[in-house]
């Protein structure tokens, strides 16, 4: 039997694109021999001092709620907190359109069982050294001309993981067709001198 792997993504939770990646992962290690471990990036820490549309600047500013949410949580829990914490927050961003702020932050610590005064890391900067090392931590290897997700997994050279950005896709992939699309990623981001496939979006997530 195949030794297990471990893949890492960073994941800002506002991000649509993002949490859409996020479940076609956790398709992923159903069908493959791999274990998804989830880290914080910030898209606030990221664009910070960037001229951004105005809507766009308005949600980057609600967006450190989040990530610092989840950065105290990590802090006191361990890096395993997030996985949850993640799909807690992103069914209520994503699924549920609840809007940015204490009371969904409290509902989603509460849904994990977590002690749900962690909401107070939203509105303080106790922890934005630790989000933005993370941030950094995962952000480095691929560049920041790109956003989240950001995925570092094993590559063709044992002990030598590659880091890409993507994929965007959506709806996710289930079953075996998330296998194989996981199969061709990897492929891609595993070949030297890779950088890029894009086409342009003519869809908006889906979260079906």
């Amino acid at each position: 039997m195949a030794e297990r792997e471990t893949v890492d993504m960073w994941f800002d939770p506002i991000c649509p694109w993002a949490w859409v990646t996020s479940r076609w992962l956790l398709e992923v290690e159903k069908v493959r021999e791999l274990d998804m471990r989830f880290h914080v990036m910030s898209l606030s820490v990221l664009n910070s001092g960037r001229d951004v549309p105005e809507q766009y600047a308005k949600l980057l500013e609600a967006g450190w709620g989040p990530v610092r949410v989840c950065i105290a949580a990590e802090r006191e829990h361990g890096a395993a907190v997030l996985r949850d914490l993640y799909t807690a927050l992103g069914t209520r961003i994503h699924l549920g359109r609840q809007e940015l702020g204490r009371q969904l932050y409290v509902d989603a610590l509460t849904d994990v069982g977590l002690d749900p005064a962690l909401a107070d890391a939203a509105d303080s900067t106790e922890f934005d050294e630790a989000l933005v090392a993370s941030h950094n931590a995962g952000m480095k290897p691929v560049g920041t001309d790109v956003g989240t997700p950001v995925i570092h997994a094993p590559g063709p050279v044992p002990g030598q993981p590659v880091a890409f950005f993507g994929p965007v896709v959506t709806p996710a992939p289930k079953g075996e067709a998330a296998g194989r699309l996981w199969d061709g990623v990897v492929l891609v981001a595993g070949t030297p001198g890779f950088y890029e496939l894009k086409r342009s979006r003519d869809e908006d997530p889906s979260f079906g």
